[in-house]
């Protein structure tokens, strides 16, 4: 399956000629989509550098910051109008190890949806203070009850798409960025009868450069996933009471009672 690997870049100077290299040699036959916010320190410029020399490397310029969600739905739309038939979503800053991309990709054989997750057996977050795996862990458990999901890490932001579970999802229509993109990009998948799988993987914090997390995208998040589980719950309340609301008699036996 022709696969693009999607890598959204803000401040990536450090890590971006890295990650590239590393995806060259661990994924030859993949292309490499990255999507830059114009970063001021010049990682797109890196890029261009870089792309004669590793080949399939690709560069959707953006006019400035819009975050995560944007810069994945952009970098999607632009895979599926060039044709590709499998997506895939990693960080630039060596959290996600480019070795682990063909697991991930050949996870799709038998599913529409693939996602590393840190939370399942084999999977491990090595150097993570317990309070910090401990507020993942107790997110991704609030979300995966509040929406329904038998999803360990629905937070994770190294995963896989077919193409055509894309196609069934209206990408326009997300507007949440970092953790909340990723809980709904993966509650739409489920809605769309998606067949998910998780893959283990091990998730490194960042050597160089800034984390873009920030308590802002963590409140969205937790406010998103609430919002959605409640109204999907009042919505399914609602069609029960339809159907076990005994039927309006008709005219015709309204007129047959008399």
């Amino acid at each position: 399956m022709s696969t693009l690997i999607v890598v959204p870049t803000y401040n990536e100077a450090d890590n971006i000629s890295i990650v590239l290299h590393r995806l060259r040699h661990a994924a030859p036959d993949a292309s490499v989509l990255v999507v830059d916010d114009n970063s001021p320190d010049g990682t797109g410029d890196i890029v261009e550098a870089l792309q004669a020399d590793l080949g399939h490397i690709h560069l959707l310029r953006r006019p400035g910051k819009e975050g995560l969600g944007p810069a994945y739905r952009a970098g999607f739309a632009w895979g599926m109008e060039h044709g590709f038939q499998v997506l895939v979503e990693m960080d630039a800053d060596l959290s996600h190890d480019p070795d682990a991309v063909p697991s991930l990709v050949a996870a799709l054989d038998d599913a529409d949806l693939a996602i590393g997750s840190r939370y399942i057996p084999g999977g491990s977050i090595p150097g993570w203070v317990w309070h910090r795996r401990a507020l993942s862990r107790w997110g991704n458990r609030y979300a995966a009850r509040m929406l329904g999901l038998s999803i360990a890490d629905a937070t994770s932001g190294f995963r896989a798409y077919r193409a055509s579970i894309l196609e069934r999802i209206d990408l326009g229509g997300i507007r949440a960025d970092g953790y909340g993109f990723q809980i709904e990009m993966v509650y739409r998948t489920a809605r769309a009868f998606g067949h998910i799988v998780e893959v283990p993987i091990a998730f490194a914090d960042r050597v160089a450069g800034t984390s873009k997390m920030s308590g802002r995208i963590i409140v969205e998040a937790l406010a998103m996933v609430t919002w959605v589980g409640l109204r999907d719950r009042y919505r399914s309340l609602g069609r029960r009471s339809e159907l076990q609301a005994p039927a309006a008699p008709n005219d015709a036996s309204a007129v047959g009672q008399r």
